[in-house]
């Protein structure tokens, strides 16, 4: 399953590690590249490593993280770190035998992460998940940002998780309810219906 975002920010790094954790044992989490703000708390490849019990290093080699929070891609420029290509990407990946596989892209679907312009959707075509897991913020703006996500993950079996969701938001539930009607994709609110 990858585990995609409308943007960045949006909390899929903590909705995939809640998703393993529900899941139990046999599960493993991969996050191709990160960049982050040293110093700031824990990294993404940090907090998935915690979440499935695997060495933070096989979650994310450690040449593909980046301790400058801009692209991937463009912090490997800025460190003075080698470019590096999709398909050089996807050759590190390795999976142990699991019952459930989780890929997290670096930003939103259609932010470029590495040095030859690909993104999650140039990723989910590569790779050919069986679902892909589109995290969005449950506020205002959600309902724009999923259908354009949508438009570009025509092809793949998309569920939409509504993070920080609240059900006493009339905002929230009216953006629920609008996408489980008219988007045309599974839209949840809980970890535990994910796999359902």
């Amino acid at each position: 399953m990858v585990v995609a975002g409308t943007g960045t920010e949006v909390g899929k790094t903590w909705v995939a590690a809640a998703l393993a954790r529900h899941h139990g044992p046999g599960v493993a989490a991969r996050k191709l590249v990160q960049s982050f703000t040293p110093g700031t708390g824990p990294t993404d490849a940090e907090v998935l490593a915690a979440a499935t019990g695997e060495p933070v290093d096989d979650v994310c080699p450690p040449h593909r993280s980046y301790p400058l929070a801009v692209a991937p891609f463009m912090a490997a420029a800025r460190l003075g770190r080698p470019p590096f290509t999709l398909s050089e990407v996807l050759a590190e990946l390795t999976w142990p035998p699991v019952a459930l596989a989780l890929l997290e892209p670096a930003g939103g679907i259609r932010s470029p992460m590495t040095s030859d312009g690909a993104d999650t959707v140039d990723l989910i075509d590569a790779v050919a998940p069986d679902d892909v897991l589109l995290v969005a913020d449950a506020g205002l703006g959600t309902i724009n940002a999923v259908r354009l996500c949508l438009d570009a993950l025509v092809g793949s079996r998309v569920t939409v998780f509504l993070n920080r969701f609240d059900g006493g938001d009339a905002l929230h539930a009216d953006n629920r309810d609008w996408l489980a009607a008219r988007s045309g994709a599974r839209v949840v609110t809980e970890v535990q219906d994910v796999l359902g």
